[in-house]
């Protein structure tokens, strides 16, 4: 057994939150994701400012663009609620002039959508508010090629972040 593979050094890392292997993938492949998830969770951490296992993450389209939504997973998490509200609000002020440096460090490459969610930047509304545990980014447009930029860019959110949300939105 090779212990200077980077795969068993992640694995070893990993005991006893090792989540159960998807069929149809190796086990190179997985512990591959596994790396790529907790890199994900390191970086989102960073540029968000809040540990990433403390938060639920949802992605919602809609007929009108979508919004962004993330929660405390502990009502009672004030620290974590309070950073949640902060990003979310440098999120919605950023994402209206066009910035989408976050993301980027998040996810170490630009999200699908980007470059035309920024050449529709004055199309495109961002609202901030607040939820019970955390906080929402409403984006609103009326602009067909901007809310197809707007569902490609929460579509790769809802994968990269495996949230689990529809991929279409609700009419």
């Amino acid at each position: 057994m090779n212990l200077g593979t980077p795969f068993l050094a992640a694995a070893l890392l990993m005991i006893g939150q090792h989540p159960q292997m998807p069929a149809g993938m190796s086990h190179e492949e997985h512990l591959e994701q596994m790396q790529k998830d907790e890199a994900l969770k390191k970086r989102g951490a960073d540029a968000m400012g809040f540990d990433q296992d403390a938060a639920t993450h949802h992605f919602r389209l809609s007929p009108t663009g979508g919004s962004i939504e993330v929660s405390a997973r502990n009502q009672r998490d004030d620290t974590t609620i309070a950073a949640i509200r902060r990003h979310l609000q440098s999120i919605a002020g950023e994402f209206s002039r066009g910035q989408f440096d976050k993301p980027f460090q998040t996810h170490a490459e630009v999200p699908p959508g980007v470059a035309e969610m920024q050449k529709h930047s004055g199309e495109i509304a961002y609202r901030y508010k607040n939820l019970p545990r955390g906080g929402a980014v409403q984006i609103e447009t009326t602009n067909a090629q901007a809310r197809g930029a707007v569902h490609e860019f929460l579509r790769y959110q809802i994968t990269e972040h495996r949230t689990g949300d529809p991929l279409h939105p609700k009419r």
